[in-house]
């Protein structure tokens, strides 16, 4: 087994901890894992992207020039990233910042996710990262969904309860947009 992701969007949106959160829970279930960020020179605003590759095998290296998928949070990272997917690949697009009309590729698997809406119905705009990583986790099954809700406490040990219930009911709220084509009642 071998996937690799390019996460992207400004800084701010949440795209290091994303790949943060994807990587601890393929560890966590043995695989191997890298993790690769890059950052504009903007402390926030600036771009922000973050490779990760997970497997069952050893990684050569952790970079990657045609991912199998791209999560992509802002028009510039679609932009950038869209023509990098693999053939048959998927793209994650976020509908709230990006004109689903600006996607060109007809031979890659989309989910068109307005993940900054979402997050606002749930009370909190910035854990729009948080849907994109349910609906991501959901619509890929490289690594387990339930993990990565119960490994919430162990990612952020001194936040209150509120703020890792909040951010589970982001994730699962992910999971379902995924899951049931594009609902996203709360």
């Amino acid at each position: 087994m071998y996937y690799d992701v390019i996460m992207a969007g400004f800084g701010g949106q949440g795209i290091m901890l994303m790949a943060d959160i994807l990587a601890l829970i393929a560890m966590k279930e043995g695989k191997n894992v890298t993790w690769m960020p890059s950052y504009g020179v903007e402390m926030r605003g600036g771009t922000a992207n973050c490779t990760v590759v997970v497997s069952s095998e050893e990684i050569g290296s952790p970079v990657t020039g045609h991912p199998y998928s791209a999560i992509v949070m802002n028009e510039p990272s679609l932009l950038k990233y869209e023509p990098m997917v693999r053939p048959k690949g998927f793209l994650l697009l976020n509908t709230s910042l990006i004109d689903p009309e600006k996607t060109n590729r007809k031979d890659i698997d989309k989910l068109l996710l307005p993940a900054n809406e979402m997050a606002q119905r749930l009370g909190n705009s910035q854990m729009a990262n948080m849907v994109a990583m349910g609906a991501f986790i959901e619509k890929t099954k490289i690594v387990s969904l339930e993990l990565a809700i119960k490994l919430l406490p162990e990612m952020f040990p001194n936040r209150p309860s509120s703020f890792i219930s909040n951010n589970s009911r982001a994730i699962e709220k992910g999971a379902e947009f995924a899951s049931n084509g594009g609902d996203f009642s709360v």
